[in-house]
């Protein structure tokens, strides 16, 4: 099941995984290298705001048409 944005919790990686269909070890490299989705560690855990997720997904759409 895919995650819903407007859900009122945080998503964990495999959430983001699966909404943008990316394996969860690239959401980690582009973490490490500062190109994917901001995200907050929570303890051990890292966790994603769901409107930040999409915010990020549509900038990368308009630099894509740009």
């Amino acid at each position: 099941m895919r995650p819903d944005p407007r859900e009122d919790r945080a998503w964990g990686p495999e959430d983001v995984s699966d909404f943008l269909g990316v394996p969860i070890t690239t959401l980690y490299q582009w973490r490490h290298r500062g190109l994917g989705p901001p995200a907050a560690r929570i303890g051990r855990h890292l966790r994603y705001l769901p409107e930040d997720v999409l915010a990020w997904f549509r900038q990368q759409q308009q630099q894509d048409v740009a």
